[in-house]
């Protein structure tokens, strides 16, 4: 290392070694062999290889790392320096690493420069749409566990790991600061830490404004956003994650240029963002359906507020039920449908049942669609792999009978960016096909 380091050392295996040069962030528990210093929860740790006169056992027990990880344990010579960064003692990923560079100092400018980066970013890959964009993306934007989403004058928050929990009061001011001074109105930052994730990290859940230093009143948690042109209010307390999904906003546009004169199904609608999109590109009459009472609520206001009512209906149901009911009584012509699901799945234990539901409805929309009809179908889960889901859509097809003419196959928008060595931020699937 190149100067005097003040962090506790974590000496890890050959196997998270190759995975940090390969341009991996996260080190797990079972792959600590060593420790020198003294461990606290968040605290910044430095990671290096095991030295070369290392007699230490390959198979050392992650229960031993951690038990040694509250003393300082060990007189093994340090090896080579792989990279600095937040230690989690309860969570599997033991490390998230911030920074390759041993010059980096993790103060104030250092962050300030880490936000500034996604900021211009963001600007360069957005362009006009940055009024509504995801600013930081976890680990994409070297921001471990922190995801901040900006809805016109509100920024949602979700802070999934301990470490960046701990640097809050750093890292919020300094978005706010960056942004108003880039001319971007704000009203306040709302936290959404209301998920059961924040607990593997030893995290409590919670929602509610963040305090910052300017004269605040009382914030209204409802705002509205333009995308592609449709107005919808959000409510960054009680929606869905952190109010509403930005991932799908150009997958939205390219619905819309296929609507134009079909009849269009939207299954899974949420607050109806897809089925709006078909609405304003020209579709003769859109059905949107979803399960909750409330999101259809939300979606049929979406329609009055962009004056596309008139052209669309609302349905509570539960889709895997809908479609066979729809298939069987022949009285609802659609020819185009779209399957825009929850994630199914959120581990590889499950990955399985999974696909058998993902195979249940992209079957049954085949089956329902007549010859020259048109399907957009996706998955948000990174568990299940695109050649996966590809694999389910060739066995769907084969058993409605039916050949799948693809138009596009896209992914997430450009504001939640896909590092190629961390195969966790590429998640969403989407296909756009005509079925023949």
């Amino acid at each position: 290392m190149k100067q005097q380091r003040a962090y506790p050392i974590l000496t890890v295996s050959k196997k998270a070694e190759r995975s940090i040069l390969n341009g991996h962030p996260w080190i797990y528990d079972a792959e600590i062999r060593d420790v020198i210093g003294t461990l606290s929860n968040g605290c910044l740790v430095d990671v290096v290889s095991a030295s070369s006169d290392s007699r230490q056992d390959a198979n050392h027990a992650s229960s031993d790392s951690t038990h040694s990880a509250k003393k300082e344990s060990s007189t093994q010579k340090p090896g080579r320096y792989l990279g600095t960064g937040f230690y989690s003692e309860h969570s599997k990923i033991r490390i998230r690493l911030i920074s390759r560079n041993a010059n980096d100092k993790f103060d104030t400018a250092f962050w300030a420069r880490r936000i500034r980066y996604a900021w211009e970013y963001r600007k360069t890959v957005m362009g006009a749409d940055i009024d509504c964009c995801r600013v930081i993306f976890g680990e994409a934007d070297q921001f471990p566990g922190l995801t901040v989403d900006r809805f016109h004058d509100i920024l949602v928050t979700q802070t999934l790991s301990y470490g960046m929990d701990l640097l809050k009061p750093v890292i919020f001011p300094l978005l706010y600061q960056i942004l108003t001074e880039d001319g971007q109105k704000i009203r306040g930052i709302y936290e959404r830490n209301d998920v059961s994730i924040r607990e593997l990290e030893g995290l409590k859940q919670y929602k509610g404004w963040y305090p910052l230093d300017i004269a605040q009143t009382q914030i209204d948690p409802l705002t509205e956003i333009t995308e592609n042109g449709i107005i919808y209010q959000v409510d960054v307390e009680n929606g869905q994650k952190t109010g509403f999904f930005l991932d799908q906003k150009y997958n939205r546009q390219a619905v819309a240029r296929l609507a134009a004169g079909k009849r269009v199904l939207d299954c899974f609608t949420h607050t109806g963002s897809f089925a709006l999109n078909a609405a304003k590109g020209g579709a003769t009459h859109v059905c949107a359906v979803d399960i909750s009472q409330s999101a259809i609520e939300m979606a049929r206001h979406n329609a009055e507020r962009n004056g596309l009512a008139d052209r669309m209906t609302f349905r509570v149901a539960n889709v895997f039920d809908l479609l066979p009911q729809l298939e069987q009584s022949h009285e609802e012509k659609y020819d185009f449908i779209i399957l825009d699901p929850p994630a199914f799945t959120k581990s590889r234990r499950t990955v399985d049942s999974a696909k058998k539901g993902y195979k249940e409805i992209n079957l049954r929309a085949m089956k329902l669609l007549p010859r020259g009809g048109y399907l957009a179908t996706c998955s948000c889960s990174h568990f299940m792999p695109d050649e996966l889901f590809i694999k389910m859509l060739h066995s769907a097809a084969a058993d409605a009978g039916v050949q799948l003419r693809q138009i596009e196959a896209r992914q997430q928008a450009p504001d939640h960016p896909i590092l190629w060595n961390v195969p966790e931020t590429d998640y969403l699937k989407f296909y756009l096909f005509q079925v023949i």
